[in-house]
Protein backbone atom coordinates (compact mmCIF):
# COMPACT_ATOMS: atom_id res chain seq x y z
CA UNK A 1 0.00 0.00 0.00
CA UNK A 2 1.21 3.33 -1.05
CA UNK A 3 0.37 6.50 1.36
CA UNK A 4 1.01 10.14 0.30
CA UNK A 5 1.19 13.10 2.34
CA UNK A 6 2.31 16.65 1.89
CA UNK A 7 5.21 17.71 4.16
CA UNK A 8 5.80 21.43 3.36
CA UNK A 9 6.62 23.16 0.43
CA UNK A 10 7.61 21.01 -1.90
CA UNK A 11 8.29 18.17 0.07
CA UNK A 12 6.03 14.74 0.25
CA UNK A 13 6.41 12.15 2.55
CA UNK A 14 5.04 8.71 0.79
CA UNK A 15 5.11 5.72 3.00
CA UNK A 16 5.71 1.96 1.52
CA UNK A 17 3.91 -0.57 3.47
CA UNK A 18 5.23 -3.62 3.03
CA UNK A 19 7.10 -6.82 4.61
CA UNK A 20 8.87 -3.67 6.43
CA UNK A 21 7.23 -0.47 5.80
CA UNK A 22 9.03 1.99 4.53
CA UNK A 23 9.13 5.78 4.14
CA UNK A 24 10.50 8.44 1.65
CA UNK A 25 10.90 12.25 1.39
CA UNK A 26 10.41 13.00 -2.20
CA UNK A 27 10.87 16.72 -3.20
CA UNK A 28 8.39 17.48 -6.42
CA UNK A 29 8.15 20.99 -7.49
CA UNK A 30 5.18 22.66 -9.42
CA UNK A 31 7.68 22.22 -12.78
CA UNK A 32 7.90 18.70 -12.26
CA UNK A 33 4.46 18.11 -11.93
CA UNK A 34 3.85 20.42 -14.90
CA UNK A 35 6.62 17.84 -16.81
CA UNK A 36 5.52 14.64 -15.77
CA UNK A 37 1.92 14.69 -14.87
CA UNK A 38 0.50 17.97 -16.37
CA UNK A 39 -3.36 17.88 -15.09
CA UNK A 40 -3.08 15.67 -12.24
CA UNK A 41 -1.91 15.69 -8.79
CA UNK A 42 0.75 15.68 -7.41
CA UNK A 43 -0.41 12.40 -5.02
CA UNK A 44 -1.34 10.85 -8.27
CA UNK A 45 2.06 11.57 -9.56
CA UNK A 46 3.75 9.97 -6.66
CA UNK A 47 1.56 7.35 -5.87
CA UNK A 48 2.10 6.24 -9.82
CA UNK A 49 5.50 7.60 -9.66
CA UNK A 50 6.00 4.60 -6.47
CA UNK A 51 4.41 1.98 -8.52
CA UNK A 52 6.74 2.30 -11.27
CA UNK A 53 9.58 2.05 -8.95
CA UNK A 54 7.99 -1.48 -6.88
CA UNK A 55 7.55 -3.16 -9.85
CA UNK A 56 11.08 -2.84 -10.42
CA UNK A 57 12.68 -2.86 -6.69
CA UNK A 58 11.05 -3.36 -2.90
CA UNK A 59 10.59 -0.48 -0.77
CA UNK A 60 13.39 -1.20 0.72
CA UNK A 61 15.52 -0.80 -2.21
CA UNK A 62 14.18 2.68 -2.99
CA UNK A 63 16.44 5.84 -2.09
CA UNK A 64 14.97 7.39 1.25
CA UNK A 65 15.32 11.10 0.35
CA UNK A 66 15.23 12.53 -3.06
CA UNK A 67 14.14 14.86 -6.17
CA UNK A 68 11.33 12.94 -8.35
CA UNK A 69 13.07 13.38 -11.58
CA UNK A 70 15.69 11.53 -9.76
CA UNK A 71 14.12 8.37 -10.65
CA UNK A 72 15.20 9.23 -14.73
CA UNK A 73 18.67 9.05 -13.66
CA UNK A 74 18.31 5.52 -12.63
CA UNK A 75 15.31 4.28 -15.06
CA UNK A 76 15.22 6.19 -18.35
CA UNK A 77 12.15 5.31 -19.75
CA UNK A 78 10.52 6.18 -16.35
CA UNK A 79 9.68 9.91 -17.79
CA UNK A 80 7.92 8.38 -20.86
CA UNK A 81 5.73 5.81 -18.79
CA UNK A 82 4.82 7.42 -16.03
CA UNK A 83 3.20 10.20 -18.85
CA UNK A 84 1.73 7.59 -20.69
CA UNK A 85 0.31 5.97 -17.28
CA UNK A 86 -1.39 9.11 -15.76
CA UNK A 87 -2.81 10.09 -19.50
CA UNK A 88 -4.53 6.48 -19.46
CA UNK A 89 -5.64 7.28 -16.00
CA UNK A 90 -7.35 10.77 -16.52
Amino acid sequence: MIEVKHAAGDHWVVSVKGAVTTHHRVKVTASDVQRFAAGQSTEALLRESFQFLLERESNTSILPSFDLPLIGRYFPEYEQEIQSRLRAKH
